[in-house]
Formats: C-alpha cells, sequence, structure tokens
C-alpha cells in the first residue's frame, strides 16, 4: 500500500531521522513521498488533474477557503493573535507547491486507497485521519489540516482536481500563520521538531 509507505517514510522523518540528519534531507524525503505518488499515479492513471473539474472545484475550494480563513481571523482576533504576515507573496510562492505536494499525494493516494479499503464516504474521514498524523504532536495542526482535510478531500471526491485544493491549502497555511502566533502554531513543526520547542 503506498499510503503506508508514505505514512512510514515521513512519521520514521520526522520521529527519528529529522533530529539527527542535516537540514537537506527534508528536501530527499520530500522528493521520495511525490515519487511515491508519481508511481502510484502511473499505477493508478489519476493525476488529479481532470479537466472539466477544475472550476467547480475552485469553486467549493474558494467557499471552503473564504470560510476557515474567516474562522481563523474571528479565532486570532479573539485571542489578539492576529498580525500581518511580512512577504506575503514570497510566502505564497513557496507554499503553492508545498501545498500540491500534499494534496497530490493526500487525495490520489491517501483518499483513493482509504476509499478502497472502506467506503465512498469513510475513505474522505480516513484519509484526514492520517493527514492529520502527520502533523502531531502539534497540536493545532493536526486538528487544523484534520478537518480542512475532510473538506479538502470531500472536494475532490466530488471534483477531482488538486489545483484549486493546492492554493486552499497555501492560502490557509498564511491564514494559519497571520492568526496565531509562533507559541500556538510551534512554528508548524511536526514530530521531534515540535517537541524541541517546549
Amino acid at each position: 500500500m503506498f499510503s503506508a509507505s508514505i505514512l512510514a517514510i515521513v512519521l520514521g522523518y520526522t520521529w527519528i531521522v529529522a533530529p539527527v540528519a542535516p537540514k537537506w534531507t527534508v528536501g530527499a524525503v520530500t522528493l521520495l513521498v511525490v515519487g511515491l505518488a508519481v508511481a502510484h499515479a502511473l499505477k493508478t492513471g489519476e493525476w488529479g488533474l481532470k479537466a472539466p473539474s477544475f472550476l467547480p472545484a475552485l469553486a467549493w475550494s474558494a467557499a471552503f477557503t473564504v470560510f476557515a480563513v474567516l474562522v481563523l481571523y474571528v479565532a486570532g482576533a479573539g485571542l489578539h493573535t492576529w498580525h500581518d504576515t511580512p512577504n506575503v507573496w514570497g510566502t505564497l510562492v513557496v507554499l503553492v507547491p508545498w501545498g500540491l505536494g500534499q494534496q497530490f499525494a493526500l487525495q490520489t493516494v491517501f483518499l483513493r486507497e482509504a476509499q478502497g479499503a472502506t467506503s465512498k464516504r469513510g475513505g474522505v474521514w480516513l484519509a484526514a485521519l492520517m493527514f492529520a498524523s502527520l502533523h502531531l504532536p502539534n497540536p493545532l495542526l493536526a486538528v487544523v489540516t484534520g478537518v480542512a482535510a475532510v473538506a479538502w478531500c470531500w472536494i475532490y471526491d466530488r471534483d477531482p482536481n488538486v489545483l484549486p485544493l493546492a492554493l486552499s491549502h497555501a492560502l490557509l497555511t498564511l491564514a494559519v500563520l497571520s492568526a496565531f502566533d509562533d507559541r500556538l502554531t510551534g512554528h508548524l513543526k511536526v514530530g521531534v521538531a515540535y517537541l524541541s520547542l517546549r
């Protein structure tokens, strides 16, 4: 199962390898995970780029993203942590491809394999749970990514195109960075890196 391999690689890296490896190894792990997702796409023929699904997926993604950004804004304002993020465009240039890689693996591998193992609806929840688990033990990231993954998987299942989801992913990451301070976001760290901040 490709999902199990991706989970093992990411969790093994964030919990065991990352603390002792040079920083450049994150790039190698990213390429390995994307490579597995591409291998899965070659096997199944699903690339997450169904052209007729682009506009419907864009509409659903935009609606979800606007709603989620408003929720994050209200939370950040309530906690008095909302602030401007410096270099928004530079940050987005990094976040869009990062979001695309994550959405490609989430949708074409996690979602489809989870649906194959359970049901259409059950697979959405299982894929979101797997995705959230990769963001542990960071409580904010695990909850936010889990909830967002349910919406993203639901959208993809209806309209399979990852491009609008990648943009949504990037914009919501930017909103999280603006809504909360580093104490709450844990600098977006996961695994041992998050625990080392405590």
